[in-house]
């Protein structure tokens, strides 16, 4: 009997210390969202977030794995002196309730605007986690701020995937977005990634399920190692839909990847961008045209090391449609899967 309760005792202090260590890994400098809030996908907390985030500067939340159920945006703030950092753990998932009121789910900078770079604080951000828009909410927008982070999010069920709104300096928004998945809804007017503000850089991005893979209006942005598929469905609208909408100079793309849309490569009158080593791919012929390159008006835009794989079964395939004359050149480019009828474009701008 001695023996058994020595050993009941040993089992309890083994625990209590194991529970010890365990408590002191905790991160002490976090706070904790599930210490305020449910994470049961069934409660309402919006309002409580929104309180932590606003009575927490400077701080980093962090959300356990869980469901977080939301009616309407979560706004951090673009004051560099009340900022904060949302870490969410791998399977944490903030969500849009059926009852949303509309906007993103998380909108960055969102409030107490500032353009402010030399203040510790300015660079805060989201990572990690799942945004899930459910079908009636945007995914993540970011609108103020400079040099706003976004990294290692997996974005479900949304409109706009992430939109990056005009920036707080002149337009600068100077954000930095890597490691990121998007599904849209499917909708003809979803988008994966929006750009209307400056000088920012895209990492490492898959999308799928959008009309339009990637939009950007505005110049000085960077884009490397980005894809973005067209999931084909007969019902949906295929005319239209474009992999890469380029509609300002100076913007530059390396190894960004164009599957399944009309035309992979739209670019906007007279502009003047950099293409390097991009891909279009076409994984069916049941589609009305194959577009590569699109310009509106002559070709201006330089492409070194384009690859097509045109569908063999699709009747119209073009490797650029754009007026003649232009500044542009297609340099070591490749295409495959049908021999394709020669344009004037096509005589003046391959070499």
């Amino acid at each position: 009997m001695k023996r058994i309760i020595i050993l009941q005792t040993l089992v309890a202090v083994f625990l209590l210390t194991g529970q010890a260590h365990a408590q002191a890994a905790l991160p002490t400098d976090r706070i904790v969202a599930t210490h305020y809030v449910k994470a049961d996908g069934k409660t309402d907390v919006t309002e409580a977030l929104q309180h932590l985030i606003d009575t927490h500067p400077n701080r980093t939340i962090y959300f356990p794995d869980g469901v977080y159920l939301l009616s309407h945006s979560l706004y951090t703030p673009a004051d560099p002196t009340k900022s904060v950092m949302l870490v969410l753990d791998n399977y944490a998932r903030l969500q849009a309730s059926p009852h949303w009121q509309g906007g993103a789910v998380v909108r960055l900078g969102g409030e107490h605007p500032a353009n402010n770079i030399t203040i510790p604080g300015s660079n805060y951000g989201l990572r990690g986690g799942i945004i899930d828009g459910a079908n009636v909410a945007d995914g993540i927008s970011i609108d103020g701020g400079r040099e706003t982070t976004i990294q290692d999010v997996s974005i479900k069920h949304v409109r706009i995937g992430i939109h990056v709104k005009h920036g707080a300096n002149s337009g600068s928004s100077d954000a930095d977005i890597r490691q990121v998945n998007i599904v849209g809804n499917d909708s003809v007017n979803s988008i994966g990634l929006l750009v209307e503000g400056y000088d920012n850089t895209f990492t490492n991005m898959r999308i799928a399920s959008v009309h339009t893979g990637v939009w950007v209006k505005t110049g000085g942005n960077c884009l490397r190692n980005i894809h973005p598929l067209y999931i084909f469905k007969p019902t949906q609208q295929y005319e239209g839909s474009c992999g890469f909408r380029v509609e300002q100079n100076n913007n530059w793309l390396d190894f960004c990847y164009s599957d399944q849309f009309a035309t992979g490569f739209s670019l906007g009158r007279d502009i003047c961008a950099t293409f390097t080593n991009c891909f279009c791919f076409w994984y069916t012929g049941k589609v009305p045209s194959q577009t590569a390159i699109e310009a509106q008006g002559q070709l201006n835009s330089l492409f070194t090391g384009l690859h097509a794989n045109f569908h063999a079964d699709c009747t119209d395939a073009t490797i650029i449609k754009a007026e003649a004359g232009g500044r542009g050149r297609l340099t070591a480019t490749e295409y495959f899967g049908r021999k394709l009828k020669d344009s004037d474009a096509a005589k003046y701008y391959l070499k």
